[in-house]
């Protein structure tokens, strides 16, 4: 429906235009494309909404080149066949503008911008030929309208599916694996405790002693628990009593000279009424949940990639507000075509099952792993650099081959997979980032397999 309507405005611009004004603002636009794409940036660069998606060098440089590119196919020679190719354009960016959260009215801001720029640079070089300036001004403006029409339809459609996947995972993170995660995280809880309790008894809380949302349960809580259980009022309760821990608490234990004797007991009892409170609250969290089987892979009963935009559009948020990092590792058992062939597809989803259960185990709490269909794996890796990344990697990769991998038939098999790894730089498309991590496990294909390779984004930031 809407590419009709984009078919009859598109073969309407040379009518209402007049003589020769389209040819006057083709060669225009073809001449000063460079000249209105900086002045774009100059002014979408000092807005300070626009900042946090426009600021990252290698963003705005691609972005530089693609505006150029699109001001000059927007203006060129009308016909049917560029309203269809034009539409499919304008379409896919609205799509990738959804995909990393650019608002609507941001990219409205932007287009005004560059009829302001071509409106200014018709008076400067004619100023005087007012009946072309405004046939122009007309035409320049209308292109650009119905353009922002194509991606802001886009734009909806694209954030309605993103909101309900959202929304999907959001319900599937509460209810995955209930009991267990419960007395996984209660535990993770009851151990970052006795840490501290140890640390405290010997005398050595003087040295820095590590924070709840550093610990296993706190990595959980922060990027699972809290969005699994958004808008819950426990939720907000646990959130300030890791607060209260990590910087009153804590600190108070740490800063030589701040508390007595009878202040440091004051203050531990004070931390394990937080962690108690904490517990409380956490178990009435998970009594709220149901069962919810959606979203899981039916052969691995991990996260199948349903959720992976989900979950890594929150990364790249959290780490934009965090400043923390966080990676991708893309996970591939090698030869498995040569399992199916030798041993037949029973042998290879057992070695798929078992393989998973080895990553599962070598994975933190606030880690996703994924199966993405066939032998092949994700693993988003949470609040660490690519150093710290690259040695988790390497340890799940010596784990899956020192694991021994029985097959119906007895036969144990020799299983490893290559590992590519990729670091988030900054850029808010998250396809970006997943092609750096597919690229990284072909090197490490090609170079024996058995291995980790880094994207070389990642290396050359670490």
């Amino acid at each position: 429906m809407l590419l009709d309507i984009f078919r009859r405005e598109w073969a309407l611009f040379n009518e209402f235009a007049g003589p020769g004004v389209p040819e006057r603002v083709e060669h225009i636009v073809l001449q000063q494309a460079d000249s209105l794409a900086s002045q774009f940036y100059d002014t979408m660069l000092k807005d300070p909404q626009a900042q946090q998606f426009l600021d990252h060098e290698q963003v705005r440089t691609r972005l530089r080149a693609s505006l150029i590119l699109w001001l000059t196919r927007l203006f060129g020679p009308v016909s049917a066949e560029a309203a269809d190719d034009l539409y499919a354009d304008q379409h896919k960016i609205g799509e990738v503008h959804a995909r990393v959260d650019i608002p609507v009215a941001l990219v409205l801001r932007g287009a005004r911008s560059l009829k302001r720029a071509f409106n200014a640079y018709l008076d400067r070089v004619a100023p005087d030929d007012d009946a072309f300036k405004l046939s122009a001004c007309r035409f320049f403006g209308a292109k650009i309208d119905l353009a922002m029409e194509v991606m802001s339809q886009a734009y909806a459609s694209s954030s309605a599916r993103k909101a309900r996947s959202s929304e999907a995972y959001r319900l599937f993170s509460i209810t995955e694996n209930l009991a267990t995660e419960k007395e996984r995280q209660k535990a993770a809880l009851l151990d970052w405790e006795s840490q501290v309790m140890y640390e405290t008894v010997l005398g050595n809380a003087s040295t820095r002693l590590v924070r709840v949302r550093e610990s296993e349960f706190g990595l959980w809580f922060r990027h699972k628990g809290i969005h699994a259980f958004q808008g819950v009022p426990e939720a907000d309760v646990i959130a300030q009593s890791i607060d209260a821990i990590d910087n009153v608490c804590l600190v108070a234990l740490e800063t030589e000279g701040a508390v007595d004797a009878q202040g440091r007991s004051d203050v531990v009892r004070e931390i394990r009424n937080h962690a108690r409170n904490i517990q409380l609250h956490l178990g009435s969290l998970f009594a709220r949940s149901l069962e919810l089987e959606s979203g899981k892979d039916v052969l691995t009963r991990l996260l199948n990639r349903k959720f992976l935009p989900t979950v890594l559009a929150r990364e790249i948020e959290h780490s934009r507000k965090s400043g923390s990092g966080f990676a991708v590792a893309v996970i591939d058992i090698d030869h498995f075509k040569r399992i199916n062939d030798n041993y037949g597809h029973e042998a290879g989803d057992q070695v798929i099952q078992q393989v998973a259960a080895v990553l599962s185990e070598h994975c933190r709490g606030g880690d996703f792993l994924f199966r993405m269909g066939g032998e092949e794996f994700l693993l988003v890796l949470v609040d660490l650099d690519i150093q710290q990344a690259g040695l988790l990697c390497d340890r799940v990769r010596q784990a899956v081959q020192k694991h021994p991998f029985l097959i119906p038939d007895g036969t144990v098999l020799a299983v490893t997979v290559s590992i590519g790894l990729a670091s988030h730089t900054g850029h808010p498309d998250y396809h970006y980032l997943l092609r750096q991590a597919d690229d990284a496990v072909y090197e490490a294909k090609a170079n024996g397999r058995n291995r980790v390779a880094t994207h070389a984004s990642g290396a050359s930031a670490a």
